[in-house]
């Protein structure tokens, strides 16, 4: 028995501290709750004043509003939200197009965000064609996007509790059939734990690594190389998504597409999501 509670208690130290390692960034974001609701407590009032200019169709008004909650008090889907319908209102299709994207940045799983993004999306000019994904792929990322970072992370750690306790039924128990559902129920909610980690810091590495950008400018010609006297390969208009493939120049950004097509534009054209 000593000997069982040895291995017990050796095994749960190498997992803590393995888990501590690799999902320190998660944990913080839980931690970052409590912060996230004193800021919404604390532009309660402003946020009020800018809905109500919205309602009142003064979209210039609320989107000055928005703007400042976002400057002065911090980030927040729903403030992202406001102010790409505000902007769309007003038909400035490439200013909706980047808060309808930041918004779902932070609330992935968030339908409306989704439906109006695709919406403004459906008044740009360009449309590309995305290259064919494994349907295997598509189907993890669109798991993955049904939480954000920091649900994932509470589930992570939820599993990594029931995990503790199916192992010390296995270990303890008397009984084959309790040891068997013990031993079952700790592979499975080991499993769970690891991928939980692995799509919190997915979704955290999007909102750190910020490497998707929107067109802004009505159009932009897409150079070969970092210089105007590049060959000119394809024209983009404003709203249209890219990802930022080089960002170690200043005055430009090499770019790729979607449907794989890559190239430069000057850094002032594009907005970083």
């Amino acid at each position: 028995m000593k000997k069982k509670y040895f291995v017990l208690t050796l095994l749960t130290y190498f997992i803590i501290s393995g888990y501590a390692q690799s999902d320190s960034e998660p944990i913080r974001a839980i931690n970052q709750a409590e912060v996230a609701s004193t800021h919404v407590a604390q532009t309660l009032t402003t946020k009020s004043e800018a809905d109500s200019a919205y309602i009142r169709n003064d979209f210039a008004a609320a989107i000055e509003m928005y703007e400042y909650i976002l400057e002065n008090k911090g980030e927040s889907a729903d403030i992202y939200y406001n102010l790409g319908n505000s902007y769309y209102k007003l038909d400035y299709i490439a200013k909706a197009v980047l808060n309808y994207e930041r918004a779902l940045l932070l609330s992935p799983n968030d339908r409306d965000i989704r439906f109006n993004l695709e919406l403004a999306r459906s008044k740009t000019v360009d449309k590309i064609i995305p290259l064919h994904e494994i349907f295997f792929i598509t189907w993890i990322q669109s798991l993955i996007n049904t939480m954000n970072e920091k649900a994932w992370a509470c589930m992570a750690i939820v599993m990594f509790i029931l995990m503790i306790l199916a192992l010390s039924l296995f270990i303890f128990s008397k009984h084959v059939v309790f040891k068997k559902v013990g031993f079952i129920s700790t592979i499975c909610f080991f499993i769970i734990t690891i991928l939980a980690n692995i799509f919190a810091l997915e979704q955290k590495s999007k909102l750190i690594n910020h490497n998707n950008a929107i067109i802004m400018t009505p159009s932009v010609t897409v150079k070969s190389t970092p210089s105007q006297n590049g060959t000119d390969l394809f024209i983009l208009h404003e709203g249209q998504k890219v990802i930022i493939k080089d960002n170690t120049m200043k005055e430009w950004k090499e770019i790729k597409l979607e449907d794989g097509n890559v190239g430069w534009v000057p850094a002032n054209i594009i907005e970083i999501i």
